[in-house]
């Protein structure tokens, strides 16, 4: 599977369903949001290989089952002796007049009915128990790829399209992998049974008894076809209505539909797309309805059938039924009427679950861009030196033109490097290839002369420290999110660098100090109030090597100087790469290079670089015009 990916685009495509007209544009999707979202392949039918996957979800819980398998068949073997002391008791407990031997065959009709109760109870009870931890393992396990994807993945797929893969999907799963194999399992013991049972009873009346069963069967596959086409539609919707809650109902979407005044706009779309799972929902539950409940009217209408079948038999000169066989043989065909609709159910419970599988094993099977790879390195103690040697680099290694194109530069253990350059140049791509964000195209980045791509995972993260414009917070206390980049961190490490960051005293002043939760997304603090957070959790985190991604550029001027002195002291004595948004800031920088089309076109010191008269002066010339027309 390919990705394609344009910074300069935030669209994504749309999944829709055929059933249903187009629904009205939303005001936080726009029309040309075709091109970069991730959409999954073209669904295809379950094969054996699907099924088999989904068995061995259960194999580490293979002793439990086994367990329930044994619980399954005590109580099918014990549900099937009921009738058989039902005929003793018509045919010869009560006509014999033998008290003591109807007090005994009863004794033992509640204890089989105690039986298969007790051994009902610690079924489900193990069941349960190992189809949560089923659910537990799969949405672990689409949890954990999802973190090792590509960073591409996710500029391109929406948040409430991953969030409904694993709350909806595999919420909607539950059923099935609860309870579902068990009833399978039980319930296919128990029609066993009840059919040897009836055989040895009657075998003609037993073949009565099965004459439609091969239809039945039939008209439950076909319906359980049906059904899991429209889950597929259903989860889709689920997924569509997902990731309207989530932008638009996120601080950031609440701001843009209460400033734009386009709250009643929002809501339309909501039900509009609520109406269209209503539709699905519908269809969902009644799709095989009448068909199933004709089959239920059938096996309900089975005992009559029997009833006039023996007495036709009687009434014709054949051998004639005692009552108590009769009446036991109904027991058991009643007794087998409610696991067969019970397991053709399950068939089509079966069929529709099979589309929400598919669903979680397509997150499963994602292609991971970005692996470790086998026998990768840890530094043991991480200078600093960073390396870009011929480095090209295209979103769309396939057909996309390159971003970055022949890059060379070096960065000496403590010195500092400033890319600049205009929008869309390729300055933050560059900064993505050394923490391995992106993998180059073609070149290598390395950090002490080792390539980024043969370092493990822990060593990239512990070396690499990134503070970027876009601050990201959880919703949290101000001390959990510090401790996100050392969970072991002391009140006192913690104090130490938000004094570093120049945020401690404010922290402070809060009514409930570094407990005070910041909001969502750190709305409970302004950008430099965030920006400085992020560079105290930097400074905990303690890496050599330090990325600074525009951190200043969207802050007024006082905010930015707080902010920079914060960054001023973090950067002293790290290796530091600035993408540089306000000239001003990287004066000092060690090297700076100017980057046009993915191309270094410029290189050398602010004043090397001034007295050339190129690109960086004009630059700096359009910075201080607008510096002196500000107010």
């Amino acid at each position: 599977m390919t990705y394609t990916l344009s910074r300069e685009s935030h669209s994504r495509t749309r999944i829709r369903t055929p059933v249903v007209p187009p629904r009205p544009r939303s005001p936080l999707r726009p029309e040309n949001d075709l091109a970069s979202r991730w959409t999954p392949p073209e669904k295809k039918p379950a094969t054996p290989t699907d099924v088999r996957r989904i068995v061995r979800l259960f194999r580490p819980y293979r002793g439990r089952l086994a367990v329930v398998g044994v619980l399954v068949g005590l109580s099918s073997l014990v549900s099937v002796a009921s009738p058989f002391l039902l005929r003793a008791i018509l045919d010869t407990a009560i006509p014999q007049g033998r008290t003591g031997l109807l007090s005994l065959l009863a004794l033992g009709m509640i204890a089989t009915a105690v039986a298969t109760g007790v051994f009902g109870v610690l079924q489900t009870l193990i069941s349960t128990t190992v189809g949560q931890r089923v659910m537990h393992d799969l949405r672990t396990a689409v949890y954990e790829r999802l973190q090792r994807m590509s960073l591409a993945f996710f500029t391109r797929t929406r948040t409430g399209e991953v969030q409904s893969r694993i709350a909806n999907d595999i919420g909607g799963m539950q059923a099935t992998v609860t309870s579902t194999a068990t009833s399978l399992v039980s319930n296919a013991t128990a029609v066993i049974a009840s059919v040897v049972a009836m055989a040895a009873l009657d075998w003609r009346l037993t073949i009565v008894s099965l004459l439609l069963l091969p239809v039945f069967v039939w008209i439950a596959r076909r319906v359980g076809r049906e059904r899991k086409k429209i889950a597929t539609e259903r989860q889709k919707q689920m997924a569509s209505m997902s990731a309207i809650v989530t932008e638009s109902l996120s601080v950031s979407g609440i701001l843009l539909g209460r400033t734009m005044g386009r709250a009643d706009s929002l809501t339309r779309d909501f039900s509009t797309e609520s109406e269209r799972l209503v539709d699905l929902e519908v269809r969902s539950n009644m799709q095989g309805r009448w068909r199933m409940a004709v089959i239920g009217i059938v096996m309900s209408a089975m005992p009559a059938l029997l009833y006039w079948a023996a007495g036709l038999t009687t009434g014709r000169g054949g051998p004639a039924l005692s009552i108590g066989t009769l009446v036991a043989f109904v027991s058991l065909q009643q007794g087998l009427f409610r696991p067969t609709v019970s397991l053709l159910a399950t068939g089509v419970q079966m069929q529709t679950s099979l589309a929400l599988f598919q669903r979680i094993f397509e997150y499963l099977d994602l292609p991971l861009d970005i692996t470790e790879r086998p026998g990768a390195r840890s530094l043991g103690t991480v200078r600093g030196d960073i390396a870009f040697e011929a480095v090209d680099f295209a979103y769309d290694a396939e057909s996309g033109a390159p971003t970055l194109r022949g890059i060379d530069v070096a960065v000496p253990a403590g010195g500092s490097l400033a890319v600049v350059g205009a929008t869309g140049s390729g300055k933050s791509t560059l900064s993505y290839l050394v923490p391995r964000l992106y993998d180059v195209t073609a070149g290598r980045v390395t950090i002490d002369g080792t390539d980024v791509r043969d370092l493990t995972f822990d060593t990239l993260a512990a070396a690499v420290g990134v503070v970027s414009q876009e601050t990201y917070l959880f919703h949290a206390s101000v001390a959990e999110n510090l401790r996100f980049a050392k969970p072991d961190a002391t009140d006192d490490e913690i104090h130490a660098a938000a004094r570093a960051a120049q945020i401690h005293e404010h922290i402070a002043a809060l009514p409930d100090g570094y407990d005070t939760l910041v909001g969502e997304r750190g709305y409970r603090f302004s950008g430099g109030e965030k920006q400085r957070l992020a560079i105290a959790r930097t400074i905990l985190r303690n890496p050599p090597v330090l990325i600074l991604d525009e951190a200043t550029s969207a802050l007024d001027t006082r905010t930015e100087q707080a902010v920079q002195d914060a960054i001023d002291t973090l950067s002293a004595g790290r290796t530091t790469v600035t993408i540089a948004h306000r000239l001003s800031t990287i004066r000092d920088a060690d090297q700076i290079v100017v980057l046009d089309a993915g191309r270094i076109i410029e290189r050398g010191t602010h004043d090397e670089l001034l007295a050339a008269g190129g690109r960086y002066a004009a630059l700096v010339q359009r910075d201080t015009q607008l510096a002196t027309s500000a107010p």
